[in-house]
């Protein structure tokens, strides 16, 4: 799909505007946050990288809040680590997270140029070859901390992606962080609608965009081998790839905490997909995020709830809290 063929509008897609409500004093304090952290993002990457090494240190000792959650993830899915390496890891993740974080109005405050120069992008022939051949294409993308940029990248190549998101509570945030999203092209789905319009736009020619690792639930999810534990997971992605007539290709966005470079990493198309059965195709979208999570755990929002549908009714963050109060 060329720029000058793209008609991003539809009215089904999720478009919020800015309202004038948005000035009331209940939204002072997110405008004064934006305000403060705008230069912040002009420090020098040493001194960003230095604060949030130092914030990260903290937070991992205290193991409380969204650090408490990534300490439960840890420990569940690296139960062979020692105490010492997995409070690494989620230092590590705390410390690319707050490198993210502070530089995020980057992507706004830039230009298209910036954002090329500031990118090591590896593999992007396996989206153009599959786009040659005339076939659509689902990218496969994991949480990590730069989740938002393949999409933000490939739209100001002329490569528009169509997601699906919840909308935020805060509608500051999430009026801004829409339109940082969509920026430069592409068309952002709210969940509540349903999924048609996001499968009509991906055999429209939009890239799909499509988050494997949330829990949603046990209504909507089966159990599956998720590194030495297991997760409920969607088992939709072969059934989606079927009614898009879409290829699914992975992609892993990464920071690199010390010089402020985002790398994408898009790796070539599932093969043999859909595999027959639901159980197999979510284990393969599990394994990849094992593969590339396992490699680069600090890149990885550890701090979600992945794990809090348990087989036997349990929560696993709610008896983690009461273990902390003893």
């Amino acid at each position: 799909m060329s720029a000058s063929q793209q008609n991003d509008f539809d009215p089904l897609a999720y478009n919020p505007t800015f309202q004038w409500h948005f000035l009331k004093p209940k939204y002072w304090g997110t405008w004064l946050t934006l305000v403060l952290l705008i230069p912040v993002a002009l420090l020098p990457i040493r001194l960003r990288y230095w604060l949030s090494s130092k914030v990260a240190g903290w937070l991992a000792k205290q193991r409380k809040s969204t650090a408490l959650t990534a300490w439960v993830n840890l420990e569940l899915c690296f139960p062979e680590k020692s105490e010492q390496e997995r409070e690494e890891i989620l230092k590590q993740t705390l410390t690319t997270a707050g490198v993210f974080l502070t530089g995020f109005s980057l992507l706004t405050l830039r230009s298209k140029h910036w954002l090329t120069q500031q990118c090591d992008i590896r593999g992007l022939e396996n989206i153009e070859n599959v786009l040659s051949q005339g076939k659509n294409a689902i990218l496969l993308v994991p949480h990590t901390w730069a989740i938002d940029i393949p999409a933000i990248l490939l739209a100001s190549k002329g490569m528009p992606v169509s997601a699906m998101a919840k909308k935020q509570s805060n509608e500051v945030m999430d009026w801004l962080m829409h339109r940082q999203r969509v920026q430069y092209g592409g068309r952002v789905y709210e969940r509540s609608g349903g999924v048609k319009p996001f499968i009509k736009s991906v055999r429209d020619g939009y890239l799909g965009y499509y988050l494997p690792d949330q829990d949603h639930g046990p209504e909507h999810s089966i159990f599956v081998d998720f590194f030495a534990t297991t997760k409920a997971t969607l088992p939709g992605l072969g059934k989606l790839s079927k009614v898009s007539k879409a290829v699914i290709v992975p992609v892993y966005s990464m920071i690199d905490a010390k010089t402020g470079r985002y790398v994408v990493e898009i790796f070539p198309a599932f093969e043999n997909f859909p595999t027959g059965t639901e159980q197999q195709d979510a284990r393969k979208m599990n394994a990849f995020i094992e593969q590339q999570a396992g490699q680069y755990p600090e890149q990885y929002m550890w701090i979600l709830k992945l794990l809090k549908t348990q087989q036997d009714g349990s929560n696993v963050y709610k008896l983690a809290k009461q273990k902390l109060k003893k």
